[in-house]
């Protein structure tokens, strides 16, 4: 673990975190959502939990501490044990002191309830509750069995630059705009013994937005992830807050089972005791009733780039699929996504009079509302290119009309970055012109679309930036098209993208990279002539027929 390179004497000068941003990102957790976090982990009284050891690194006020300490003081007289015995079990920190002290407080006032001595129950509370931060503590004060809790959330520009610089160090997932609790995740998830386990509740963005990609690798290349249970509607706090929260199970050994899981607004105390139940039950169906919804998977999605978001019977077969099946991207067949061609200057480099230039510097382009009925209908569009066959600029000279045309838009041409970086380049497009794509069938997908809409280009055009493309060495383009026509192969890029206001979805490459397909010799040619015949007809409900049966499904979970 990146440990920061801070004395005692250093870490004091650091710049405190401001007040008022450690008060704004304190989220008090309800006492079941508690309960039901530690029943997860497995951590309950009838083990001898004076021999394992809990940290939790944000104690606020004791929110898990009193049912901590409750399943302590159970498991103490369970197991005939003095209460002195449990003095090391626990390690709680906060970084403000009047957190500490109440925190130790409601330790001190559930033992002597589950009637402790008061003494003892004071020695206990002063041992287990101390001011820190928890970023910024030595490895050796961090190891655990259990960790358990909910992180802060506060932005890292709300972190004095020194502190954050320490931050950072401590912290190596802890890139770009981050909020605090990723440093959260990482240190605990660093601190865990063999077979340690973290149960957190915490916002669930980490899961998919860039800032969380290095914690994915993390969880992904060294940990399980075990559970992650989305509680957006549920009131699981108790002020009223948009945290989008979820509880996440992490164990330290290698991807076993995983487990993904839903709730609506119906989910409280009882169906929570329902759903742990359930959980506790490896060799349990999945189960949907109406608080929530979850489903068993072998493993988790392997993928640090982004990890899919969905109803959990959908997820599990996304995994299962994952696990079957290769990428659509694929050096074995040839199978490549990429995107158009940006110019940096489209006023200038698009037109449609055909007599602009020379006529060999004009080349056909395929632009998104070309594709809007689902056949290639071209309106007229040329690429004012700039590029040879071999892929280097022209020589102007050599073309005296294409030259008087850059001329006059030379001002607004060389203004681009891209030409003030390189001025003697200074007529270049941003990508260079791959001629051979021209020539190559090739499907087409606008960025922007409420549905996947694959298009095919024969040979024809060459794509524009707003276009998405594949093309293969060993596809059938109306075979693979009426696969990527299916909901089957939507459901990946739902689970994967951003998705815009009105619904809308981006077919951007990184989601369309996430579909998995079947090599092609192993359709069926009966399946092969169904896919190519929906795609040709725009039949979304056969091409899904047919691609459910090229996957082996028998539906697609809602």
């Amino acid at each position: 673990m990146a440990t920061p390179l801070l004395s005692d004497t250093d870490l004091h000068a650091l710049p405190a975190l401001p007040r008022e941003a450690v008060e704004h990102g304190e989220v008090f957790t309800r006492r079941w959502v508690v309960d039901l976090i530690l029943d997860l982990l497995g951590y309950t009284a009838d083990k001898d939990l004076c021999d394992a050891k809990l940290v939790e690194p944000a104690c606020g006020t004791g929110a898990f501490l009193a049912a901590v300490t409750s399943r302590i003081s159970a498991s103490c007289r369970t197991h005939n044990r003095p209460l002195e015995d449990a003095l090391a079990a626990v390690r709680a920190l906060d970084l403000l002191d009047r957190n500490v002290e109440q925190s130790r407080v409601v330790v001190e006032k559930q033992l002597v309830e589950e009637g402790w001595q008061t003494e003892e129950a004071r020695q206990v509370a002063a041992a287990w509750v101390e001011q820190g931060d928890y970023l910024l503590q030595p490895d050796a004060d961090h190891r655990a069995d259990y960790v358990v809790g909910n992180p802060p959330y506060i932005r890292l520009e709300d972190v004095p630059d020194d502190r954050m610089a320490a931050y950072r160090t401590a912290c190596s997932t802890m890139g770009g705009r981050a909020d605090i609790y990723v440093g959260f995740y990482e240190v605990a998830l660093r601190s865990l013994n063999p077979g340690g386990r973290l149960g957190f509740i915490c916002a669930d963005r980490w899961m998919r937005n860039q800032y969380g990609r290095r914690l994915r690798q993390l969880v992904t290349s060294h940990f399980s992830m075990d559970l992650a249970l989305v509680m957006h509607d549920v009131d699981a706090f108790e002020d009223q807050v948009s945290a989008y929260p979820a509880i996440t199970i992490i164990s330290n050994r290698p991807q076993g089972e995983a487990v993904a899981a839903d709730t609506t607004r119906a989910f409280g105390r009882i169906q929570a005791r329902e759903f742990a139940d359930w959980y506790a039950k490896p060799a349990s169906e999945s189960v949907t009733t109406t608080a929530f919804q979850a489903a068993r998977m072998p493993h988790w999605f392997p993928d640090e780039d982004s990890w899919p978001a969905a109803s959990p019977a959908r997820l599990a077969v996304l995994e299962e699929l994952t696990e079957r099946f290769r990428l659509l991207e694929d050096d074995k067949t040839g199978t490549r996504v990429g995107i158009g061609i940006a110019t940096g200057a489209d006023k200038v480099f698009l037109t449609k009079d055909e007599d602009l230039v020379e006529s060999d510097r004009l080349l056909p382009m395929a632009m998104v509302r070309d594709t809007t009925s689902g056949a290639l209908n071209w309106n007229g569009t040329y690429l004012v290119n700039p590029w040879t066959a071999e892929g280097d600029l022209v020589e102007l000279s050599a073309y005296p009309r294409l030259a008087a045309y850059f001329e006059e838009h030379g001002a607004a041409l060389r203004k681009r970055y891209i030409a003030v970086k390189q001025p003697k380049r200074w007529f270049k497009t941003i990508d260079k012109v791959d001629h051979r794509l021209t020539r190559r069938p090739k499907l087409l997908f606008p960025d922007m679309k409420l549905t996947i809409h694959p298009v095919l280009d024969q040979g024809e055009l060459y794509p524009h930036h707003n276009l998405y493309f594949i093309v293969s060495d060993v596809w059938d383009m109306r075979v693979l098209g009426g696969l990527l026509l299916s909901k089957v192969a939507e459901a990946f890029v739902e689970a994967y993208a951003v998705k815009m206001r009105g619904g809308t979805l981006r077919f951007q490459a990184q989601y369309l990279r996430k579909i998995r397909v079947p090599h092609p010799e192993a359709i069926s040619e009966s399946d092969k002539t169904a896919l190519a015949e929906a795609f040709d007809k725009r039949d979304v409900k056969a091409a899904t027929e047919a691609a459910l049966r090229v996957y082996g499904l028998v539906e697609l979970p809602d």
